[in-house]
Order: C-alpha cells, then sequence, then structure tokens
C-alpha cells in the first residue's frame, strides 16, 4: 500500500471533497482523483462515493488503520532525521493545559522557548513527529503508575509531579461540606466534560463507571481550555469537575473536597523521544535535568 495514496485518500475523506483536498495537498484535482482510483484498484474495494463525497464501509474501516499508520511513518521520518539535524538552541514544548504545573514553568530555560498548549491526546504524536522537543502530558494514575499513553512511536516517559485531586462543585452543594469524597457516591451526578480543559470522563468511567461503564453523566461540554472558567462552571451549579487540588481551591463560589477514594492522584510526565541524543548542554537537555532535579 502507498503511503502517499494513502494520505491523499485520508486528506479527501477528512475533508469531504476532492478540490479541497487538492488545494490541501498541492496537487491537482486530477492528480488526486488517479491517486484514490489507484489506492481503490490495488486494494480492490471502492473506498469513497463521489456524489456526495464519503467513505464507503470499506473506506471506514481503511481510515480506522490510516491514520495510526500515516502517524508511524511521519514519527519514523522525524526520528532518523534527528540523527542528521544540526544542535537547537530553541526548545519547542508542547503541553496539555493542566500538565503547567509551577515546577514545569521554574524548569523552563530563561530564553529562546515556545510553549504550544494543545489536547493531551495529541501531545505524543506532537513528540513523536518532531512537531514538538519535548511535551509535557498529564491524566489521572494510582500513586506512581505510570500514565497511559498512546502507542504513537518509541517515547520516554518520566514522572515529573503527582498532585492530589479534588471534586469541584458549588460551595453551596449539599457535599461541599464533606472532608473527602469517594467516586462510589459520585456516579451518578451529573458531570461537566471538558477534555481539554479538566480530566476526560470516559477515564473516570474506566476508573469506576459502575455496570458496563455507565456513569458520570454529561451535564454541559466545555470544549475550552482554561482550568479557571471550568472550575467557574462547577461554582455555577453547572456539573461537578475533577481538578488538580491546587488548580481546585480558591475559585469564588465553590467548593473543592479532595477525593479519597479510590487512591488516584493527577500525575505529570515528561515525554521525548526515545534514545534522545541532543547535545548535553542544549536546551531540551537542560530542561529535562532542572525538571528531574
Amino acid at each position: 500500500m502507498d503511503p502517499h495514496l494513502l494520505r491523499t485518500y485520508v486528506t479527501v475523506a477528512r475533508l469531504a471533497s476532492f478540490s479541497e483536498a487538492a488545494r490541501a495537498l498541492g496537487y491537482t484535482q486530477s492528480a488526486v482523483s488517479q491517486h484514490v482510483a489507484a489506492l481503490e484498484h490495488d486494494l480492490g474495494l471502492p473506498l469513497l462515493t463521489r456524489r456526495p463525497v464519503a467513505p464507503t464501509p470499506a473506506g471506514e474501516r481503511l481510515l480506522e488503520h490510516a491514520t495510526a499508520l500515516l502517524l508511524r511513518l511521519d514519527a519514523a521520518r522525524a526520528d532518523l532525521d534527528r540523527f542528521a539535524a544540526a544542535p537547537r538552541a530553541t526548545l519547542h514544548v508542547a503541553a496539555s493545559p493542566l500538565a503547567l504545573h509551577p515546577r514545569v514553568l521554574a524548569a523552563l530555560p530563561a530564553t529562546g522557548v515556545t510553549l504550544r498548549g494543545l489536547p493531551r491526546d495529541r501531545v505524543p504524536a506532537a513528540v513523536a513527529t518532531g512537531e514538538a522537543d519535548a511535551g509535557l502530558v498529564d491524566g489521572i494514575a494510582a500513586p506512581s503508575d505510570p500514565l497511559r499513553l498512546p502507542d504513537v512511536a518509541p517515547l520516554a516517559a518520566t514522572g515529573v509531579a503527582e498532585e492530589p485531586l479534588a471534586v469541584v462543585l458549588p460551595a453551596s452543594h449539599p457535599l461541599a461540606g464533606r472532608t473527602g469524597l469517594r467516586l462510589d457516591d459520585l456516579v451518578d451526578a451529573r458531570w461537566l466534560d471538558a477534555p481539554a480543559a479538566g480530566l476526560p470522563l470516559d477515564r473516570l468511567r474506566a476508573v469506576h463507571g459502575g455496570p458496563a461503564g455507565r456513569g458520570f453523566r454529561t451535564a454541559l461540554r466545555y470544549e475550552g481550555t482554561d482550568t479557571r472558567t471550568l472550575a467557574a462552571l462547577a461554582a455555577a451549579g453547572h456539573g461537578l469537575a475533577l481538578l488538580p487540588l491546587p488548580v481546585a481551591g480558591g475559585v469564588p463560589g465553590a467548593a473543592a473536597v479532595p477525593l479519597v477514594a479510590p487512591r488516584l492522584v493527577h500525575r505529570t510526565e515528561l515525554l521525548l523521544p526515545a534514545g534522545e541524543r541532543r547535545e548535553a548542554v542544549g536546551p531540551v537537555a537542560e530542561f529535562t535535568r532542572r525538571l528531574k532535579s
């Protein structure tokens, strides 16, 4: 399967247009049509309907494989390019919003840093493909356990911070006066779904979701990245939120009650390409040393 043809097919399917895909890829529309036709001939299956442009059932199944395949190819090229790349004097860091722990911020070099916020599921891919020199990703885990990260490429993950978790709710909520809360008590509550700013509800369901993984129903979905806005939504009664205790505290009108069971923490990890071969005094090495010290 030719990866160039596969990349063209994925672009057409994503944009639902041959002409838009041609513009995005810098090809003629005729070339895009030929790429898709050649891939269909190679596989012996129709992959797209033409009017409207949409994946066939076989095309949908190919898309499930294609994203991971193309990401792996991009990661392999970036990994090999590092062998020939000149040492860089700058540092590009990709970070999920809740991974910006004070210790992390203090470890950043004084100059030459570009810090880019990304959804947590995109951070490993940014490091793997060379879009970022280093990544900072967060999630919930048992104390001292590593995060479950997508297998996008060989990456070295190092834990740099663990914090207690707290449930954020209105100060007037009946549970606001508790000294601690258990997830058992909150499975049937309404929650804020904030995949970028908060901790994903699907992870809570995986940890403790009741029968067949149900529970933790969504009251409101917030698609921003500002954790203070998320906490303010919880304070206003739009749903509960689970946040690191240091982030959850001090929000007007909100109570932050520590999570006491199950034993979970908010964990932040530093991601680097496995076998990183940068110079010992470069910005990546300096940042890594300061984080680990």
